[in-house]
């Protein structure tokens, strides 16, 4: 009788601490089970998503983008939302041409001045992607392969947007607690052309009664769920050597001029030393001093350093553990040489020298870093750097990026309602996480509305966004929707 009394009283322990540990997961909640009965609706949705080639980068494919961003205002409408296609003007192409930008998506699902009002940002063009370029699959037809969906945009960023999309219309079969606003674009992948320009234009519309704004891209770093509050700015640069005014014969001019690569090697190569440490005066004087309080939030963060570096195939690491690596990804700039234009780099043999390089090369900036003056110490240290190689030869250093970096609280009311909502979604608190990539558009929303940001990533460590093979797994797309629909609801509690 005793041990039948234990092993009941265990059994009631067992089911407080699972509720108290996965929240509403245990307990059925009516959102969430309306997203797992709709959840092959929502995989069509993204596959009728998938199939349409909106690749911002080719001039081609431009009607493709226009149809996807028509197809995304009408989900809105179908929904009972409103949804506007905004005019965002003409891009001016390298040839001369001008092209018709995509225009930009402002909707919105829910309109009572009663609730908050939340708007998620996200973007539905992709980067290039050909069959023939290594995909397993075609990278237009969603592939469900192994519980992972395989496709062009499947994460970056069609299979993230989507699924706010589709919480809005799993909370209003109950009830919507917040008024949800889109902006959605479609040229994020090459450079959100026009979209500053209408933030600004409509700043004091459509924007005026947005209490936070959420950006629904980038990715988790590990399997467990994460919430980003900061990303790294970019400063890019092109180092121009001229030597001669046509390519040379290597064997008739060789020894003879000073040529144009030499002098660029040399000058890529003073940017840092072995260890990749930037050697620029002024660039790691900027950087804003480590706290103690920061260093915590490296400590706790599900990462497998060494996991990292076996999927990517590296020998070796510079940094030797878990907060080393993600302090540099993240905290610290870094620099990184892109490549040559200009010189030969076809198969087989040229025995030519180049009359005129240019050498790429970006600075990923952190707190307080500030591209202005990034600009300056670049090129005073290269015209410095060029002076002692007594070349007679021709030298300029432009800046074609300069975007600032982004950073957050991760402890304000928005970043605890993630929390909660990671919780009852995943059962898991999430990583708090920065990203080293760069994410202008989030400087851009909260300088010139004044409203704050979360980014709250819906991909996986390993989805391949920008390569081949990219995916999203069924889990992170299905209950990445029960994570917004339940952000959404403590949101509202706040």
């Amino acid at each position: 009788m005793t041990m039948l009394l234990f092993q009941i009283g265990l059994a009631i322990l067992t089911i407080l601490l699972l509720k108290d540990t996965c929240g509403a997961s245990v307990t059925p909640d009516p959102v969430f089970q309306y997203i797992d009965a709709n959840q092959e609706k929502f995989v069509q949705r993204l596959k009728e998503w998938v199939v349409i080639k909106s690749d911002s980068s080719d001039p081609s494919l431009r009607n493709e983008v226009h149809k996807m961003m028509e197809i995304t205002a009408e989900l809105i409408k179908t929904l009972g939302g409103t949804a506007e296609l905004v005019d965002i003007g003409l891009q001016q192409l390298p040839s001369g041409e001008t092209l018709k930008l995509p225009s930009v998506v402002l909707g919105q699902i829910g309109q009572d001045p009663d609730k908050p009002t939340l708007c998620i940002y996200g973007h539905t063009d992709v980067q290039p992607a050909r069959k023939e370029d290594g995909w397993d699959t075609d990278p237009y037809t969603l592939t469900e392969i192994n519980g992972n969906l395989y496709g062009r945009g499947a994460s970056d960023d069609k299979g993230q947007i989507l699924p706010w999309i589709n919480a809005a219309e799993a909370l209003q079969s109950q009830e919507l607690p917040v008024n949800f606003k889109f902006l959605i674009e479609g040229m994020e992948e090459v450079g959100s052309d026009g979209l500053a320009e209408l933030i600004m234009k409509r700043n004091q519309t459509f924007f005026s009664d947005v209490d936070y704004i959420v950006l629904a891209d980038t990715a988790w770093i590990s399997e467990k769920p994460a919430l980003t509050y900061g990303a790294r700015g970019n400063c890019y640069f092109l180092v121009e050597v001229e030597c001669a005014n046509r390519d040379l014969h290597s064997g008739s001019y060789g020894g003879v001029i000073h040529e144009a690569m030499t002098d660029l090697i040399a000058l890529l190569d003073s940017l840092t030393n072995s260890s990749g440490h930037i050697l620029i005066p002024g660039i790691n004087e900027a950087v804003a001093a480590l706290t103690d309080e920061e260093t915590k939030l490296y400590s706790g963060i599900s990462f497998d350093h060494e996991e990292f570096r076996n999927k990517i195939g590296a020998q070796e690491l510079r940094q030797k553990n878990k907060e080393g690596v993600l302090l540099q990804r993240w905290r610290y700039p870094s620099l990184t040489i892109h490549g040559i234009e200009g010189a030969f780099s076809g198969a087989g043999t040229k025995t030519v020298i180049p009359a005129k390089v240019i050498g790429k090369f970006s600075i990923r900036q952190v707190p307080d870093m500030d591209p202005l003056q990034v600009e300056k110490q670049v090129i005073e240290y290269l015209d410095k750097k060029f002076a002692e190689l007594k070349s007679p030869n021709k030298m300029k250093t432009t800046m074609v990026i300069g975007a600032k970096p982004w950073l957050t609280d991760p402890n304000n009311k928005a970043f605890h309602a993630g929390r909660k909502a990671s919780k009852r979604a995943f059962g898991v608190e999430p990583d708090l996480i920065r990203v080293g990539g760069t994410i202008p558009i989030a400087t851009t929303l909260e300088d010139v509305t004044g409203k704050n940001l979360i980014m709250m990533p819906l991909g996986g460590p390993y989805d391949a966004a920008h390569g081949q093979n990219e995916k999203i797994s069924r889990y992170n797309y299905i209950e990445g929707t029960k994570f917004a629909a339940a952000y959404a609801q403590e949101f509202a509690k706040l």
